[in-house]
């Protein structure tokens, strides 16, 4: 299975999703995490601690990852229409991460409407960096979308500290000393599931 993280905004926890659906399918079978973001996230990560996948630069992607099973990608943030084309051409399921806020929904709208006009059909969204009640950002934003008629995980990832002591100490959330690191973890268990149901229907 090949997965692609892309996103027309940064700040959106691209590379956080990308770790922690590695992580997920990792639990299962052979997983590489390509890095193909300039700010090498992803790789720096793997450096600070110890993830239980591989993670390897894009450009040694071809040589590197037939020898294994699942394949995440973590793509540069704002690609390019024809950089688009090619990720969605070269997927199973191509995973869009936005925050509810108003400025990460309508760069995520402009990625779904060049999908749109390239027919691409394998994608979907995924709410990220939720806050928390009394906040009804992420049900707003659910609404809107689910209005607007667009493919959207059912599952949403809430904003947690543990995520950001999990990116510097190197490791996957589950690993991190937080009281909510689990409930992290649980959110992309949840959403790693709909990816393989996504991917195989």
């Amino acid at each position: 299975m090949i997965i692609t993280i892309a996103s027309f905004k940064g700040g959106v926890g691209k590379t956080t999703t990308a770790v922690h659906l590695a992580s997920h399918f990792a639990q299962k079978s052979s997983t590489v995490l390509i890095d193909g973001d300039p700010n090498r996230s992803a790789t720096g990560w793997a450096k600070r601690g110890k993830l239980p996948f591989t993670v390897i630069d894009e450009r040694v992607a071809a040589k590197q990852a037939r020898n294994f099973e699942h394949i995440i990608i973590d793509t540069q943030a704002r690609p390019e229409e024809e950089d688009l084309k090619s990720l969605v051409e070269g997927c199973d399921l191509l995973v869009i991460p936005s925050t509810p806020d108003a400025l990460s929904l309508d760069a995520m709208i402009q990625t779904v409407q060049a999908l749109k006009t390239l027919g691409a059909d394998t994608y979907k969204i995924l709410l990220t960096v939720i806050p928390p009640k009394p906040s009804t950002d992420g049900q707003q934003a659910r609404e809107m979308l689910a209005q607007a008629g667009l493919p959207l995980f059912k599952t949403s990832i809430r904003r947690l500290a543990a995520f950001q002591k999990a990116a510097l100490q190197g490791v996957p959330v589950y690993e991190v000393a937080d009281a909510r690191a689990k409930e992290g973890w649980k959110d992309y268990q949840a959403a790693g599931k709909e990816v393989s149901n996504a991917s195989t229907k």
